[in-house]
């Protein structure tokens, strides 16, 4: 099975420890963004996986590359041009303090991107799969009409199409992204949402539930989801559940909802390291688990598990095994010392 993802590679900076911006004099530089995380989850997993983006010709660029390649993923379609790699600054929070990201991406390679950097015929060619977030068709409206095109090919070829609808609002606004969002979810065949994104993109929410409160109804869910699936006709929509009770302690499930029943995973109450690319480490495993023919149950069991353990690596990529994942999905939650 082949997978496309298509995306920003972005260079992280984040200071030590929990230091703040203006406390630091020293920055940890690494690599990450939405759909290259996906990737290399899948990578982990022994998926054969392609990130498609571009980035520059210079040293940078390549040292972004060669962040994918040592996992495994395919990059030989990334186009290499342009003048410089995006950049996030990354705070990580503690306690009552949340995380704070800092945006440096504007003018980034993928950013001034043209549609004919991109041949996605030739780019889907023995592809299964493709995969993007609602971040990319963020960045310009040539990309938004590029991630059009792709899921145009990749519906014409018969190739799944999953999106995680991601939600920033530093790169548009609530009314941008559910005109863009809405063209390109008629094509798209597994959405995956939290609980923010389906309210912020298209106004669905479900009821009684305060994200800030760190209560969630889930029943309210299964009416967002029905909600969804009913306007862009997904054959599968999946929520992840995040209860933030702290930056530290957040209590993490998620649901799959389709053919009209939804399914609910255990629930796991996780001590944080680092959330940044939770999200994606759960688009990942549930792309692995639909790709391998899980049951529905197995399916959210494991792409939750997979996240879960994602937020106790640092860094963006999640760097677990199947084993591993199938270990805590299973029941194993200890966390003792495997010798």
């Amino acid at each position: 099975m082949k997978v496309i993802t298509f995306g920003e590679l972005m260079l992280r900076l984040a200071p030590e420890g929990y230091l703040r911006f203006v406390q630091s004099d020293k920055y940890e530089a690494t690599f990450g963004g939405a759909e290259a995380n996906v990737s290399v989850s899948l990578a982990n997993y022994g998926v054969d996986v392609s990130f498609v983006t571009k980035l520059p010709a210079h040293e940078i660029g390549q040292a972004a590359v060669n962040s994918l390649r040592k996992f495994g993923v395919d990059t030989t379609k990334i186009v290499r041009s342009g003048e410089r790699v995006g950049i996030y600054y990354c705070e990580k929070g503690a306690s009552q303090r949340p995380s704070k990201v800092v945006y440096d991406r504007a003018y980034s390679s993928i950013a001034m991107a043209k549609k004919e950097d991109f041949d996605w015929s030739k780019i889907f060619d023995g592809a299964d799969w493709f995969h993007f977030t609602g971040i990319t068709p963020a960045l310009s409206d040539e990309v938004a009409e590029i991630c059009l095109e792709a899921c145009k090919e990749a519906k014409k070829l018969g190739v799944k199409i999953s999106c995680d609808l991601n939600f920033r609002k530093k790169l548009w606004s609530k009314e941008k992204a559910g005109e863009v969002m809405g063209k390109l979810c008629e094509y798209i065949d597994y959405c995956i949402a939290n609980e923010e994104d389906a309210k912020d993109v298209f106004g669905i929410e479900a009821d009684n539930t305060d994200i800030y409160s760190g209560k969630l109804n889930r029943e309210g869910y299964i009416s967002v989801a029905k909600k969804l699936t009913d306007r862009f006709n997904f054959k599968g929509v999946a929520i992840t559940l995040r209860e933030s009770l702290s930056a530290n302690d957040n209590n993490w499930s998620a649901m799959l909802y389709t053919d009209g029943k939804a399914y609910f995973s255990k629930k796991y109450a996780m001590h944080i390291v680092d959330r940044v690319g939770g999200g994606d480490s759960f688009g990942g495993g549930l792309i692995y688990s639909l790709l391998n023919g899980f049951d529905e149950q197995k399916t959210i069991e494991f792409a939750v598990a997979a996240s879960c353990l994602k937020h106790s690596i640092e860094g963006d990529y999640n760097m677990v095994s199947v084993k591993e994942v199938e270990t805590l999905a299973g029941g194993d939650a200890s966390g003792r010392v495997q010798r």
